[in-house]
């Protein structure tokens, strides 16, 4: 049990429990689901194929371009269209890694604007970055630029990674170099390799307000009640 004035609760409220293996099935995805509401968390994310699924109070969430962001921007505008269609509340999004990595910032940003256009201004929208990739190739300059132009392209949230990428997932200078490239009104997401309280409190305090979570239970189980 870490020393730190969040709760259990405080904790689980900034999380989406996340199933996106592709190896899973829908009997997997309703195990989260029911995992979800038991560990009292805010969402659930899960591949598109998966809907429609009935999460109850729990917000839906899905992936979209996932996990490489090579998709055309059209593509992933019409499924993450199609997911709001079909139930998801709010949509994660692959930019174009290598565009950003190039410094191509301007297609980042139409990347962007095109779901933001598609799923219109209800829909919650996070824009993943792959933060690790672009420290490891481009740079933090390049980590804070892309944040600020998914920002201004409609993102409600940026987040860190997809999980998949060799590069790595989450780190605590990626989320401050996030927070302090966005507005208050904007989210950071942390994603990918958050197994421990210890780290997801870390993570908290560098400015990520949603969390994205396999382990959730092994990390709320670290926090006090």
């Amino acid at each position: 049990m870490i020393t730190t004035d969040l709760t259990r609760r405080d904790v689980a409220a900034l999380i989406d429990h996340t199933l996106l293996k592709p190896e899973a099935t829908r009997a997997d995805a309703e195990a989260t689901v029911a995992e979800a509401a038991d560990l009292g968390v805010y969402a659930v994310c899960l591949s598109p194929s998966m809907l429609p699924i009935n999460t109850g109070a729990l917000k839906t969430c899905v992936v979209a371009g996932f996990p490489s962001g090579k998709h055309h921007s059209l593509v992933k505008a019409s499924e993450a269209r199609l997911a709001a269609e079909s139930g998801a509340d709010e949509i994660d999004m692959v930019i174009d890694v290598g565009a950003a990595i190039a410094g191509n910032f301007d297609e980042v940003f139409a990347d962007v604007l095109i779901v933001r256009e598609a799923i219109g201004d209800q829909v919650v929208l996070k824009v993943i970055i792959e933060s690790a990739a672009l420290l490891e190739f481009a740079g933090p300059d390049t980590v804070s630029e892309v944040s600020r132009r998914a920002a201004q392209a409609g993102a409600t949230f940026v987040k860190t990674s997809t999980g998949f990428h060799p590069s790595g997932g989450a780190s605590v200078e990626a989320v401050a170099l996030m927070r302090a490239a966005v507005s208050d009104r904007v989210g950071v997401k942390a994603s990918g390799g958050i197994r421990t309280a210890e780290f997801a409190a870390d993570l908290i305090a560098a400015g990520a307000t949603r969390l994205g979570l396999s382990a959730s239970r092994a990390v709320l189980e670290g926090f006090p009640d």
